[in-house]
């Protein structure tokens, strides 16, 4: 398994025993992980996920009234360190 696969799959793990349900799909340049975050998230909680997602290399919160709030992390497959690596822009959630 490639280290970014490992590291992906790391969080998602971390992420999971921490109580939330994390999606991993793969793409051609990078692994995004995301999953929705209660509002009802401890402080601790809240440290776990963060120290999970900081393996990543990118990652973000989506917070609207809509659809809650979805954490999302990237982490790149191929390229360089400076490929731009993002995860869902505002025009993909609906």
């Amino acid at each position: 398994m490639p280290a970014s696969e490992a590291s992906a799959e790391d969080i998602a793990t971390r992420l999971s025993a921490l109580g939330l349900t994390p999606r991993v799909e793969r793409h051609a340049h990078f692994t995004s992980i995301e999953t929705e975050v209660p509002e009802s998230l401890s402080a601790e909680s809240w440290r776990g996920v963060l120290a999970a997602i900081a393996e990543a290399d990118r990652f973000g919160l989506h917070a609207n009234n809509l659809n809650g709030r979805t954490l999302w992390a990237a982490v790149r497959t191929v390229g360089s360190a400076t490929d731009d690596v993002r995860g869902p822009g505002p025009s993909d959630r609906n």
